[in-house]
């Protein structure tokens, strides 16, 4: 079927007539040979895509007020629902079964860390609805002592994304069948993504010749605490000064869950 699909094309471009992707190339071709490109392309916002993941934001808040504490619009259209620590089951198990989500793949799970808050680390969880081919992301937070339930019985893919959160950060997952190291070696010290981790780490591994074996040394470089700023020092875009704003707050009655903590 496709041998013969390609030999009718063929046989249309022999014939001196153009189907609609050739004339497509065409004209692709031809429009970049005369008109010269005079702004940056910019991804623009759809103003109706954007309406319907704010009432999307809504109502998962109405649905879930014990647990949704804010929701956020990102970059102009990326929905951003933050959620207390003990919802992360309920409120995955609610975007997934629902009729109106069908969140049924979860994409990613990452991790941040910023020492100057109360919760240091943020976990975000990064959903996608084939269903109605959407993205959303869910955020919460802990600290360092604090464990949070693992969404292993919701989504089976968050198995390896959670061992690498407690390998990198040091986020410990409750109720997670297998929770150990996954990136860094047996017997490693400490989380490298955390920001107080010194850049040199605290040991070095090398062949030693005389001993004829791989042998661990700790590190000899001091390095000094490093400061975290998250807010720009440096001059922005003269086009972009008047820019919308990088986070929008979708209005919500105040849930019972409280606000979230400070950024």
């Amino acid at each position: 079927m496709a041998l013969s699909m390609l030999r009718r094309f063929s046989s249309l471009v022999v014939n001196g007539q153009k189907c609609g992707i050739t004339r497509a190339f065409s004209a692709a071709a031809g429009s970049g040979s005369s008109t010269n490109e005079t702004s940056p392309a910019i991804r623009k916002v759809n103003v109706v895509d954007k309406q319907n993941l704010v009432e999307f934001g809504r109502y998962v808040g109405e649905c879930l007020p014990k647990y949704v504490q804010k929701v956020q619009l990102a970059t102009g259209d990326e929905l951003e629902i933050l959620i207390a620590p003990e919802g992360i089951v309920p409120v995955l198990t609610f975007l997934k079964d629902h009729h109106n989500c069908q969140f049924t793949n979860l994409a990613d799970i990452g991790g941040m860390d910023v020492p100057a808050r109360p919760y240091r680390f943020e976990i975000i969880y990064n959903l996608l609805s084939l269903r109605f081919n959407s993205r959303i992301r869910v955020k919460t937070y802990t600290d360092e002592l604090t464990p949070i339930d693992s969404s292993m019985e919701v989504h089976k893919a968050a198995n390896w994304y959670e061992r690498e959160i407690w390998d990198m950060f040091g986020v410990y997952f409750a109720n997670h069948p297998d929770l150990r190291r996954i990136l860094t070696d047996y017997g490693f010290e400490g989380h490298p993504f955390r920001k107080d981790f010194p850049l040199s780490g605290y040991v070095e591994v090398r062949y030693d010749d005389e001993q004829k074996r791989v042998v661990v040394e700790p590190v000899e470089l001091s390095q000094e605490f490093r400061k975290f700023d998250l807010s720009s020092p440096w001059e922005q875009f003269p086009n972009f000064r008047d820019a919308p704003p990088a986070i929008e707050d979708v209005p919500l009655d105040k849930p019972a869950g409280g606000e979230p903590p400070k950024k």
